[in-house]
């Protein structure tokens, strides 16, 4: 059966490291008040020169670096992300053009921190159709840009960053590698809840994001576990043969609850919240990159992706490494 498989992931990170600390000399909080609440300890926020393109296009190069793959067979990039480099053209094509693959497909998929999911699925169902062969996919955000500084309740939540991989259209066996559920959801009834107040067609503005994070944990932690489940029922497998999960990074708090919904083991969960922060749809690629560098995620393994985001948003996949 033709599959996509995952050859190889990247990430990118800013070069400036804000910690708690640094925030406390700007904004009124504190590193206690944010660690208790959030997890979060550090984040790396884009400099002028640095970009949603920028961050991509680092990420990606990590990724087909990783999986042995020269940019000129890259026939498909999907690009994730809330903050492009341009109302258009798609940040894709930017990252197209700095990789110096021409002729190919690209474009982005807004779905916030969901983003990477959406992306995944898309480009799975291209490859298995044939559009492609071989593909980046691609979460990249620069949040930063569009935070209100002077709210603390926000604005201490976010960070930028990439995560990139390369999926490859094989035909292999029934237990071999590659995606093998993955299920997506949105609700607009919700969109007060987590959203920015701006746009090219209602302010004309970019506009700051803006969150009612109480309502917003109630529904993630539901949303969440729900998804989860259906897509490894879809998979055909027990929770308990889960290697890892690999969670969209929002609140520590979330993927606690979320993992204790679904029964599984906490050592299990991927987490870099306190590291990274919320980086929207970078934060899924760039924790599986950190984990399969580390050596915990390894070749066979069956990994659980999930997130939810603005809109709202949510899904979750399943992929055997």
């Amino acid at each position: 059966m033709i599959r996509s498989v995952l050859t190889g992931t990247g990430s990118a990170l800013p070069r400036r490291l804000v910690t708690n600390a640094d925030l406390a000399e700007r904004v009124d909080t504190s590193d206690e008040w944010i660690v208790e609440r959030t997890g979060i300890r550090q984040r790396y926020l884009a400099e002028p020169d640095e970009t949603t393109s920028s961050l991509a296009t680092e990420a990606a190069r990590r990724a087909l670096e990783a999986a042995g793959v020269d940019a000129s067979e890259i026939g498909l990039i999907v690009l994730a992300t809330a903050t492009p480099d341009h109302t258009f053209p798609a940040t894709a094509t930017q990252v197209q053009h700095a990789l110096g693959c021409k002729g190919g497909v690209a474009f982005d998929v807004a779905a916030v921190c969901s983003g990477f999911l959406y992306a995944l699925a898309t480009a799975d169902s291209l490859l298995r159709t044939g559009m492609a062969t071989k593909a980046l996919v691609i979460g990249a955000e620069t949040f930063s840009r569009i935070l209100d500084w002077e709210d603390r309740t926000t604005c201490v939540l976010f960070g930028d960053g990439a995560g990139a991989v390369v999926l490859e259209a094989q035909d292999v066996a029934e237990d071999g590698p590659g995606i093998l559920a993955s299920k997506l959801h949105a609700d607009g009834e919700h969109k007060e809840l987590l959203y920015v107040d701006g746009g090219p067609s209602t302010t004309g503005t970019v506009g700051k994001l803006r969150m009612r994070g109480r309502e917003v944990f109630r529904h993630a932690v539901v949303n969440l576990a729900e998804v989860l489940r259906e897509t490894i029922e879809a998979a055909g497998i027990a929770v308990d043969q889960v290697d890892w999960v690999v969670p969209h990074q929002a609140n520590a708090r979330i993927l606690d609850a979320t993992a204790r919904k679904l029964g599984l083991a906490e050592e299990k969960v991927v987490v870099t919240v306190d590291r990274h922060a919320n980086t929207s749809a970078a934060s899924v690629p760039l924790a599986l990159d950190v984990a399969v560098r580390d050596g915990r995620v390894k070749k066979g393994d069956l990994v659980l992706f999930e997130a939810m985001g603005g809109g709202f948003t949510w899904g979750a996949a399943l992929a055997r490494m």
